[in-house]
């Protein structure tokens, strides 16, 4: 976890496959610890084709139930559809709006949303930029989107920087 944190967790991301990877990843942490989700990650990688959403979007039945017998995954239903649904949802997006990264920093003029807050107790779970995120995106045929993962997402991403202010990596990646 502090690798994740030191290295990823709200560097400003640009990379689709990447953004999409997460997204989904977010998604499948709904109900569990990060961490849960991180230790599996390679497996999700292994088990999803590198999150290639083309590949992902084809999926038949016979590989969706595969997946659920998959030990390297959170074998939950819902949230393997999901990860199927996403990947036709990013397919249309890139071909409507250039793509999860055009769509996404959109929302911030480009730029990373700069907080400053003190202790993790002032960081909120939600805001009204992850719940419009989170509409746009439900519109758009994406599932496991609600406002809460939205938010995680969006500070795991680099949209929004939530290093508390005496974190080495606020001031580094305010301007990235």
């Amino acid at each position: 976890m502090i690798a994740y944190h030191d290295e990823e967790w709200g560097r400003p991301l640009h990379d689709e496959r990447r953004l999409f990877e997460m997204l989904c990843l977010e998604g499948a942490q709904a109900g569990l610890s990060w961490a849960t989700i991180l230790r599996r990650r390679e497996g999700y990688r292994a088990a999803y084709d590198d999150f290639d959403a083309e590949k992902m979007a084809a999926y038949d039945d016979e590989r969706q139930s595969l997946l659920l017998m998959d030990a390297r995954i959170i074998r939950n239903r819902a949230k393997v559809s999901a990860f199927r649904d996403n990947a036709t949802a990013v397919l249309q997006l890139r071909q409507r709006e250039g793509g999860l990264d055009a769509f996404l920093w959109s929302f911030v003029d480009g730029e990373p949303i700069v907080n400053r807050f003190r202790s993790l107790a002032d960081i909120p779970t939600q805001t009204p930029l992850a719940v419009t995120i989170s509409r746009e995106l439900r519109s758009r045929g994406f599932r496991f989107v609600g406002p809460v993962i939205v938010y995680a997402y969006l500070q795991s991403m680099g949209l929004v920087n939530d290093h508390l202010l005496g974190c080495f990596r606020h001031r580094e990646w305010a301007t990235r």
